[in-house]
């Protein structure tokens, strides 16, 4: 079989294009000119026999044969570069831009304060971390994966279980020397509790407790709502009310004193943290890297050691 280079070569503008989110940012990247960048693109919608780009004056977004095609050319793609880059002897590169959607609490409560020891020990890659409400279309929107708490979507996706941690209900020592600590979760129905806003179903999440299999769900009273876990936790060390948490990354908080588990018993609901991928196959390697140096902090943190 013959090789087709125009293939190929219209294959990489297409990537571009949907990595870079525009036409003029892809040129950019790639040393083109837009002109060339459509010209290159509307070869390739010839070649395929199909329109892969829906395109306005205002955005770029992929059809439904384009999400098929990327999402089947993608990994292939990387496995290409990465096959280069053995070649050239240097099996332990990691390079390029990795773009994560990634869940807010992960991001600013985790992650924030190892993201100069990832840049250090990976210099040759370009990390972007876009905060989301929901995993979306990866494809689409040109993510290499998304890091997110909670059972994954129904979809096209590939979801790889990382870690599991406790939810937990918290409170301040002087939220409790104010208004008394409660003896069983059903008191806090009478105390101010902060709640936390879940943007994917537009309203507060439920309060619940769990010991083994019993699920006690709680009606729970508050005048403050956030969605912001930073705000969530600073508001309830600051003796604003109860709240509920994941045990993850606030290890500090317990052992320091500055937050207090109210009912150590009753701690048994456990909530997942899925990398999710867009496609089963060939993952690259500043993938593959960056979720397992995510699992080599989780285990940090909970072991209490700083990096």
């Amino acid at each position: 079989m013959a090789f087709d280079g125009k293939l190929l070569s219209g294959v990489t503008v297409l990537m571009a294009v949907v990595e870079a989110g525009t036409i003029a940012r892809a040129a950019e990247a790639l040393g083109l000119s837009p002109s060339g960048v459509s010209r290159a693109l509307a070869r390739l919608e010839q070649r395929v026999g199909a329109r892969l780009l829906a395109r306005t004056t205002r955005s770029l977004s992929l059809t439904d044969e384009g999400r098929r095609f990327y999402e089947q050319v993608g990994p292939h793609l990387a496995g290409i570069e990465e096959a280069a880059i053995e070649a050239s002897g240097s099996t332990s590169t990691v390079r390029g831009r990795l773009r994560v959607n990634i869940d807010p609490f992960f991001s600013r409560i985790i992650l924030s304060g190892h993201l100069a020891a990832f840049l250090a020990r990976y210099p040759e890659v370009s990390l972007e971390l876009i905060m989301r409400d929901s995993v979306g279309d990866l494809v689409a929107d040109g993510f290499d994966l998304a890091l997110r708490f909670g059972e994954p979507p129904v979809g096209s996706f590939v979801a790889r279980k990382l870690v599991e941690t406790r939810v937990i209900t918290v409170a301040s020592p002087g939220y409790i020397k104010a208004h008394g600590r409660p003896r069983h979760p059903r008191d806090i129905e009478t105390h101010a509790c902060i709640d936390f806003y879940d943007a994917a179903h537009a309203r507060p999440y439920d309060w619940e407790v769990q010991r083994k299999k019993e699920v006690l769900p709680l009606r729970v009273k508050g005048r403050l709502l956030v969605s912001d876990s930073g705000t969530l936790l600073g508001a309830c060390e600051a003796g604003a009310g109860i709240a509920q948490i994941l045990e993850l990354g606030c290890e500090h908080l317990l052992e320091s004193g500055r937050l207090v588990e109210l009912f150590p018993e009753w701690a048994d609901e456990r909530f997942p943290l899925y990398a999710i991928y867009p496609s089963r196959l060939h993952r690259a390697a500043k993938v593959r890297t960056f979720v397992e140096f995510c699992l080599e902090i989780m285990m940090r943190e909970r072991r209490g050691i700083s990096s």
